[in-house]
């Protein structure tokens, strides 16, 4: 028997998952880590924590699965994209905090470069808005406000790169400096359609070349993982971003499926093939998991900047629950929200308005309004935001959506799938197995390991828990979404 060990590391946890030959679930161990707000705005994250946070609950995984390492055919990674790490390499060190995808402290940056006119060239390119939640911004800041990181970078002493980079770096001891195309898609640095590094991009953004990893498909023989960390060394197989990796995990091969992985931001993939396509309702044209150099794969994608954060916040902002798990009992406490519509902007809001200037707000509350419709609010946010990313693919695709698969931890919320469903108007599926980012990592490794024969034999495993049909009246829907609309607007700037 063969095993697949998947790192998903993501942006509250590191999760670690065993999976067997059949692509079911052996073992798994997480852990939380810090979240960092140096400023309003600003979100941070601890690289060594990323690492050993990782790394702990990898062995703890192994152990619980109760198997002989040499049997892990591979590891895969999915990871939370954009997030920015700049260490030294002669000692592994960090030079700074991690600076989040969430943190919005590049805002007057971009508008910089967008007031240059220079937006239409970076979404020529990279099929990316000029926004602060991409990389390639975060790490010019980095650049600009470390002391001497410009001059030591120039020297080739410092490396960059996203969550997958610095795993990798780390589990190599500093031997592989690489990522792969859907977490390089992600930096405003990548030419998406020649493949490549871009030059131009790079002058603008003011990024030595000499710090960036080299660029490699999602499933591919990167290498092995230092002997000294799990006993023996494991082929490192498949990597990609974390909505990427869903997508594969979902069985999302043909053009025209779509996901949506509801985590600590919400984020909705529709597979276009070979092709790139342009969004002109503010989607963001992305690089989809790739076999190889010779098959490019493509997405349009809608990012949600918080979504199941909301329920932490209830949790640890207002204190209405002891526990995550606890929203959706108090919510189902009363039978709608009463009025009360919660539009979580706490970073922005992301697509399709890309709005960093916007702030949360809560709206329509009255005397008779308590805790729990404040929670049944939070949970119709995540999914009247997901209704907002699903009529724009509509009208970028030209065609109506027929389902939605959907994954991540909110995905056991019945009540928001349900609601979901309602304000679509086509079935949300639940499939068996709801960890499919770490799950898409794992096929992306095991393909490569030859565990398996291809995407067909992938998606042939792919199969549904539950099904959640529209009982909504279409016309109560738009009227819904419509004053869900209204309040948008009132927190936009």
């Amino acid at each position: 028997m063969k095993y697949i060990l998947a790192f998903d590391q993501g942006t509250t946890s590191s999760r670690a998952i065993v999976f067997d030959g059949q692509g079911e679930i052996v073992a798994s161990a997480q852990q939380e880590f810090r979240q960092i707000f140096p400023a309003p705005g600003w979100v941070e994250h601890d690289p060594m924590e990323i690492w050993e946070s990782q790394l702990r609950v990898a062995r703890q995984a192994i152990a619980q699965a109760d198997i002989d390492v040499k049997y892990i055919a591979a590891v895969g990674i999915t990871n939370q994209r954009e997030t920015t790490v700049v260490w030294e390499r002669a000692t592994g060190k960090p030079i700074c905090n991690a600076i989040v995808w969430q943190d919005r402290r590049t805002a007057d940056f971009c508008d910089a470069l967008k007031a240059r006119g220079l937006e239409e060239t970076f979404r020529a390119k990279t099929g990316l808005l000029l926004d602060p939640y991409f990389s390639g911004t975060k790490l010019n800041w980095i650049l600009k406000n470390v002391p001497n990181a410009r001059a030591r970078a120039e020297r080739g002493e410092l490396a960059f790169g996203t969550v997958d980079t610095w795993l990798m770096w780390n589990l190599t001891g500093g031997r592989l400096h690489a990522t792969d195309v859907t977490n390089a898609a992600r930096t405003l640095l990548f030419d998406i359609r020649r493949n490549r590094w871009d030059d131009e991009l790079l002058g603008i953004l003011d990024i030595p070349r000499q710090m960036l990893p080299q660029v490699l498909p999602s499933s591919h023989r990167y290498g092995a993982t230092d002997a000294a960390l799990f006993g023996v060394p494991i082929l490192i197989g498949g990597v990609a971003g974390d909505q990427q990796a869903a997508l594969f995990g979902q069985a999302c091969h043909q053009p025209g499926m779509a996901k949506s992985t509801y985590g600590t931001g919400c984020f909705m993939l529709i597979q276009t093939g070979a092709q790139p396509r342009a969004s002109s309702h503010g989607l963001i044209t992305t690089a989809a998991a790739q076999l190889s150099t010779d098959e490019p794969r493509f997405a349009l994608e809608g990012s949600i900047f918080v979504s199941g954060a909301v329920v932490q916040w209830l949790r640890d902002g207002l204190g209405i629950i002891e526990r995550s798990a606890d929203v959706e009992a108090l919510a189902r406490s009363v039978p709608d929200s009463g009025g009360v519509y919660f539009v979580p902007a706490f970073t922005g809001l992301g697509a399709p308005y890309w709005d960093p200037y916007a702030r949360a707000g809560i709206f329509g509350l009255t005397r008779g309004s308590t805790a729990a419709h404040i929670a049944r609010a939070a949970i119709e946010s995540i999914a009247y935001q997901v209704a907002d990313l699903a009529s724009a693919m509509e009208a970028d695709a030209g065609q109506p959506l027929t389902e939605l698969r959907v994954d991540g931890g909110a995905a056991a919320n019945d009540l928001l799938l349900q609601f979901q469903a309602d304000l679509l108007g086509v079935p949300v599926v639940r499939p068996h197995i709801l960890e499919t980012t770490a799950l898409g990592a794992a096929y992306l490794a095991g393909l490569a390991a030859k565990c398996w024969s291809g995407i067909a034999d992938i998606a042939a495993r792919w199969k549904a828990e539950h099904v959640f049909t529209p009982a909504l009246s279409r016309d109560r829907a738009r009227e819904l979404l419509g004053n869900w609309r209204r309040a948008v607007e009132r927190v936009r700037g």
